[in-house]
């Protein structure tokens, strides 16, 4: 199927072929009819990536300061490569789609064919949650139904405003939204004043019943306001404007009367001078996206919807709410229609967005909605070619090769692994993620054969030998089960499994497929610093203290790998990799182990902890695992203690014998990536033992999971 993708890299704007993505249980995927083209926020993104890298840094000094810090930790080549890779990743655009239901299940409450509006990019084919999307009443056409979404956004800064009946309210930016915004206001009974720069803007806001004041003619807005409002100041002021400036919010707060209020739906200076709002006690409040429920996990993957009661009006109640407007003819969008394009003639279309007067560019698929959609279907089981060879494949030079496919295209896989694999030995087959997007990118960098979104078409391909596994923690388990079950070498990334039972279930597979491999992405272990120290301390067989500090840094509590159901937390999902090189260092089985967490608010994520770790050889260990340290504190530490030796590692870059000779330098971090890769491909392709045995993969897997949960019952004291 087609997609639009920006490359925030190089600026171009691409209709892509991609797989059909993958449907999650609770979504629906959409055939897809119209859909709108934002002026604002996908304008943003076009411009964005065409702007040269100094333009984009002064654009975002935030991250500018997070890239120093970076190179501060990770060094300078490490950076730009982090930096290259993520502006090289295509972004979806697109986010008002309308088209028809071609796959869903009972959670959904949705039919095939039923026509649906949703926040989906512009795609043949989109896959969206079911609680963002609203069934499309009969009496609105597939074209008005794409301005849904749009319209939810300028409705969401209404209702934080609350306006009542026959208030004056003042929209400042009379783009797309703020001209939707007009309407909606009159709907409930507002006065409205509208503000812009625009003839043509300020002539439709008239046609919806606003008063106007013309930016153009040098009106002055404050003025104008005060006399509209006869003296009083206006009750409220709902900008949808796009500036830099800060003139716009000293402006609605001088307009505004005693406790008036200002809702923020679009994008401005914001250098609020305090006198402007002290006297009037004026409240301020900035708009998020089209309501309750935008950015909650809970809501918008899992499907948990806000109780009515307590929540009147989420995302999905706001797109029914505007579609009732459309449906009773009180919201029109056929006058701000400038633009209409065939979808495969959409570049034509971001090409207008800079011509003057444009406002809605609509993109039409060419496909009828209803029960005869579903064309496309068939493609979601088929965006995978298969071959039939079986066994060892070749590779581009004819000689013996591990033919791969990986599932999952993130940001670890493509910047690290994918750039690791071996010109030689390795017959790059597939690359499989959900929505296809991320996939079908990689492949065209790092020369794959074919691309996909459905994991089950790797598992039946005979001429796959082996499978990286870089989704998500919590389908780890469940996929290395799958493919050790269907005869692959399974490589995945860290942690093997969230749960005791997933690692019986994962043990039990591999006894079952004893000649297939399996290893999991402990890199540490393969690192030049480290293989080397294991062999200095041979010479010291007495047993060992391992220190192991983990200056990790925080990661907000909202993000994947701190959700105990999706990423498992930082000490199985990243604590797994110190106990596991602990383990290697000591070269020993463990026999003992246990958590203290730190409480208090460092603690409360569970991401502060000590972890001490005893072997059968006497050996001891204690790995720190901190998030609450300086940035300015190396990230990785090592240090062992052994007969009368020490020896410490830095950050995988320096490892030296204190007051000894041995001393181990790269020229950059080394931590065992390439190593660990090259290790795989020899084992899969000439047998013998595992990289990593067996015992030590299932111990350090459920070692992990058990210090996590002592660690989640401290922290939560």
């Amino acid at each position: 199927m087609k997609q639009i993708l920006q490359n925030l890299g190089n600026g171009e704007t691409l209709l892509a072929e991609v797989p059909c993505p993958n449907r999650p249980r609770g979504s629906v995927l959409i055939e897809t009819s119209r859909s709108l083209v934002s002026l604002g926020t996908e304008k943003m993104l076009v411009d964005f990536g065409k702007s040269s890298l100094l333009q984009k840094a002064r654009s975002q000094p935030d991250k500018v300061k997070q890239v120093l810090q970076k190179i501060k930790t990770d060094g300078l080549f490490a950076t730009l490569d982090a930096v290259k890779a993520k502006l090289d990743a295509p972004v979806p655009l697109g986010y008002s789609n309308m088209g028809a239901v071609v796959e869903t299940d009972g959670r959904s409450g949705y039919s095939v064919g039923d026509r649906v509006v949703s926040n989906g990019p512009h795609a043949e084919v989109v896959s969206v949650p079911g609680n963002l999307t609203a069934l499309v009443p009969d009496s609105v056409t597939d074209e008005q139904a794409a301005f849904t979404v749009v319209s939810s956004i300028g409705l969401q800064g209404m209702r934080l405003m609350n306006p009542t009946l026959g208030e004056r309210i003042v929209v400042s930016g009379l783009g797309l939204i703020g001209l939707l915004t007009v309407q909606m206001l009159k709907a409930q009974g507002c006065q409205v004043l509208g503000i812009d720069f625009d003839p043509e803007k300020l002539k439709l806001a008239r046609q919806f019943g606003a008063e106007t004041v013309d930016l153009g003619q040098e009106q002055d807005p404050v003025s104008a306001a005060d006399a509209w409002s006869h003296g009083k100041g206006v009750d409220g002021v709902l900008i949808t404007a796009s500036t830099k400036s800060n003139e716009l919010i000293h402006q609605a707060a001088t307009m505004c009367r005693q406790r008036g209020r200002i809702v923020l739906v679009g994008v401005i200076g914001l250098n609020i001078q305090r006198a402007d709002f002290y006297k009037k006690e004026i409240s301020f409040q900035v708009s998020c996206s089209y309501g309750p429920g935008r950015y909650d996990d809970n809501y918008e993957k899992r499907g948990l919807d806000y109780p009515i009661g307590h929540v009147r009006w989420t995302e999905q109640r706001n797109f029914e709410a505007v579609l009732q407007l459309m449906a009773e003819g009180k919201l029109d969008v056929a006058p701000l229609i400038t633009h209409r394009f065939a979808f495969d003639e959409a570049l034509e279309g971001y090409a207008a967005m800079s011509q003057p007067g444009v406002l809605g560019v609509v993109l039409d698929y060419g496909q009828p909605t209803g029960p005869e959609s579903g064309k496309l279907k068939r493609e979601v089981s088929a965006s995978v070619s298969t071959s039939k060879s079986a066994g060892i494949g070749t590779d581009r030079n004819g000689n013996s090769a591990v033919s791969v496919a990986f599932v999952g295209a993130g940001n670890f896989a493509t910047r690290v692994l994918m750039p690791l694999l071996p010109q030689q030995g390795v017959r790059r087959h597939s690359v499989i993620s959900g929505t296809g997007v991320s996939a079908s990118h990689a492949a065209k960098k790092f020369g794959f054969e074919t691309v996909g979104s459905d994991f089950k078409s790797v598992l039946t391909d005979e001429s796959v030998d082996a499978v990286f596994i870089t989704t998500p923690h919590f389908l780890h388990a469940s996929m290395v089960a799958d493919s050790l079950q269907s005869g692959k070498h399974v490589f995945v990334e860290k942690p093997l499994a969230l749960s005791l039972e997933e690692v019986d279930r994962v043990q039990a597979a591999c006894i079952n497929n004893p000649d297939r491999l399996l290893m999991v992405g402990f890199n540490r272990r393969f690192s030049p610093h480290m293989t080397s120290l294991k062999e200095w301390l041979q010479a010291t067989p007495q047993s060992k203290a391992i220190v192991i500090t983990v200056n990790a840094g925080a990661i907000p509590a909202d993000h994947w790998t701190q959700d105990p159901e999706v990423g498992g937390g930082r000490i199985v999902g990243e604590a797994c990799h110190f106990i596991d090189l602990a383990r290697f260092l000591a070269n020993s089985k463990l026999e003992s182990w246990s958590a203290a967490a730190m409480s208090g608010p460092d603690g409360q994520l569970g991401d502060c902890a000590t972890l001490q770790l005893g072997f059968e050889d006497g050996s001891m260990a204690t790995v720190h695992y901190l998030a609450n340290g300086c940035k300015d504190f190396p990230k990785e530490r090592v240090e062992v203690f052994a007969g009368g030796r020490v020896f410490v590692c830095d950050n995988f870059h320096v490892t030296r014998e204190i007051g000894g000779k041995k001393k181990v330098k790269t020229a950059k971090q080394s931590k065992g990536h390439l190593e660990e890769m090259l290790a795989f491909q020899n084992a899969v392709l000439n047998g013998g033992d595992w990289p990593i045995s067996r015992e030590e993969l299932l111990s350090v897997s459920r070692v992990s999971i058990e210090l996590a949960e002592q660690v989640r019952k401290g922290s939560c004291r």
